[in-house]
């Protein structure tokens, strides 16, 4: 049974799978707030609707990998989708978070995560700039790639004027993978903004 995950806490991959872990999924899930209209009208058709542009909530997850010196070695977004050693990939950009179930996903190979790579931070970011007041039933999850089943799950629905969020970190301790529930609010539209925020939980 997945692991509900509060902010702070730490667990272990494999532990909590039941066996060693070599293939996970990072998912990304959320919806568009159903809270009143604002003064102007037409709030949520607006978010809903067209489509275009600002008219949709554009959130993104991001993940840079760091080394030991809590430096980065390379970073996977929707401008980069797959790191340059082929360990990890990004599916791909959902522009409205429209649908159920994960909206975006970031394939992580931890066999083939270079030995010097030491912890993955993911981030998502609202690239279209609404705060996360607009955003409802938002959480990442971590998925056993091999079996599709959920290991630990962290909601993120912590409603804010905030446009980003530092999610969580999966490292390196002990010759096993672990993973760190953040949970640090942020503002920014990509993960670069971020990174005065994100390196020292590197």
């Amino acid at each position: 049974m997945a692991v509900s995950l509060q902010k702070g806490q730490k667990i272990s991959l494999s532990k909590e799978a039941g066996g060693t872990l070599t293939q996970v999924k990072l998912g990304l899930g959320w919806d568009v707030a159903q809270g009143p209209q604002d003064k102007k009208g037409g709030f949520l058709g607006k978010l809903f609707g067209g489509g275009s542009g600002g008219d949709s909530i554009d959130l993104d997850a991001s993940c840079i990998m760091f080394d030991s010196s809590k430096q980065p070695i390379d970073a996977i977004w929707f401008s980069q989708l797959k790191s340059k050693d082929g360990s990890i990939v990004h599916t791909g950009d959902n522009r409205t978070g429209d649908g159920d179930g994960d909206d975006e996903v970031i394939n992580v190979d931890l066999s083939k995560v270079p030995a010097n790579v030491v912890s993955l931070i993911f981030t998502v970011n609202s690239f279209t700039g609404q705060s996360f007041e607009t955003v409802e039933n938002a959480f990442c999850r971590i998925v056993n790639a091999n079996n599709n089943a959920e290991v630990a799950r962290y909601n993120l629905s912590t409603q804010g004027s905030h446009t980003a969020m530092i999610m969580a970190k999966v490292y390196r301790h002990n010759d096993e993978w672990k993973m760190h529930a953040i949970g640090e609010t942020a503002s920014g539209r990509t993960f670069h903004d971020l990174m005065p925020a994100v390196t020292p939980h590197a």
